[in-house]
């Protein structure tokens, strides 16, 4: 018999999605009009588990399907048998996915087999290149293609998809979840008076952050040699790398770095330990999208190492630099923001283009909606989209 109450289901495995996914999942905790089902498939296991446990989530279902330098058919396949299982035996009304992984694809495919609607968090966001973001790129497009609902984190996101014909009537532009999560861990760091470890006041901290697979190899190496270079000449910085476990990574990373003054090499951070590292550092230079996302609350200027970005706004409203893997470029936005303090303010000075901390109960908002509940508390009701 068919319960009353609409069933929602979110599946989520790597820890960008998990703490994206976190302000939404609390809000639908909270509201008791509707069921919520947490699958995870512990793409990444050990990022993940960091943030379930800073959220307090917990799955009613864990596939832990990651092995050592697994594929990405490995995953694409273990999500969708597992996933097809787990929507046969829950029958929810609705599934939520979000992003660009592979689970996402692999859930929304598996959702659409089993004639189940999808709503796409974070829908929207395109580079226009295949390979660049690789293959989140794809991941993402194919997602929206199998999606009913698609809640885009800005108006740019939402152009994207009336470009490619996706009605807009299902299209809603929310803001982007991450900086929910991200006001919500501040407030905890600020409040229990959180501190990684006692960094050096005087250094200039440079926070690196690379791991994509379309880098690795000689683009990547080339960064790191760059960064390395700067670290060097510039006595007053300092560089902290928490170093991906992905081991093409440490293949490359350890000996460009070995010897090196003034570099911590660190394990991957805990997402609590990360956000105040962010606080803490002068610099960040990745190939992280949600690293673009945060930083413009943080107020932290970003360089890029990316060829293109799906993330346009940040590079548009001046917080985040597009740097690629070139040694030069590199180099030179490196000294200018080190040693140019008006340049480096011009960075700092803007908001964030990303979003106001309300996205997740605008979701909770469309997805009442959507079930035709009704909206009682007065906030919700007069939340409109986020521009």
């Amino acid at each position: 018999m068919k319960l009353t109450k609409p069933k929602v289901l979110f599946t989520f495995g790597t820890r960008p999605e998990a703490i994206k996914m976190a302000p939404v999942i609390s809000a639908f905790m909270n509201d008791d009009s509707i069921i919520t089902k947490i699958v995870l498939t512990a793409q990444h296991r050990e990022m993940l588990d960091q943030v379930l446990s800073i959220f307090d989530i917990k799955g009613d279902y864990d596939y832990n399907i990651m092995t050592e330098k697994q594929s990405l058919e490995f995953i694409t396949t273990s999500v969708l048998e597992r996933f097809t299982s787990t929507l046969k035996e829950e029958s929810p009304d609705l599934v939520f996915v979000h992003g660009d992984t592979t689970t996402t694809f692999a859930s929304a495919l598996a959702s659409f087999y089993q004639n189940i609607p999808v709503a796409h968090i974070e829908a929207g966001l395109r580079s226009w290149d295949l390979r660049n973001p690789y293959p989140e790129e794809m991941n993402r497009k194919l997602a929206d293609s199998l999606s009913d609902l698609h809640f885009c984190p800005t108006k740019t996101a939402k152009d994207n998809l009336i470009k490619e014909n996706v009605k807009s009537k299902g299209i809603y532009i929310t803001g982007n979840t991450v900086v929910d999560a991200l006001t919500s861990i501040i407030k905890v760091i600020e409040r229990n008076n959180y501190f990684v470890n006692n960094r050096s006041g005087d250094s200039k901290i440079i926070l690196l952050t690379m791991h994509r697979r379309e880098s690795l190899g000689d683009p990547m190496k080339e960064v790191m040699e760059s960064i390395r270079d700067v670290i060097i000449q510039n006595k007053d910085s300092r560089l902290i790398f928490p170093v991906h476990k992905n081991p093409y990574v440490r293949e490359i990373v350890f000996p460009v770095f070995e010897g090196v003054n003034r570099v911590e090499l660190i394990e991957p951070l805990d997402y609590l330990s990360f956000i105040k590292l962010m606080k803490e550092s002068y610099i960040i230079v990745s190939d992280s999208g949600g690293i673009q996302e945060e930083a413009p609350t943080l107020k932290k200027p970003v360089l890029l190492t990316r060829k293109v970005t799906e993330r346009p706004e940040g590079i548009e409203s001046g917080v985040v630099k597009l740097v690629g893997t070139d040694s030069k470029t590199i180099k030179r936005e490196l000294n200018n923001l080190l040693n140019d303090k008006d340049y480096y303010e011009s960075f700092i000075s803007k908001g964030n283009p990303f979003g106001d901390g309300n996205a997740a109960l605008r979701i909770l908002k469309y997805i009442k909606i959507f079930f035709n509940l009704p909206i009682n508390s007065e906030s919700l009701s007069k939340l409109g989209e986020f521009d």
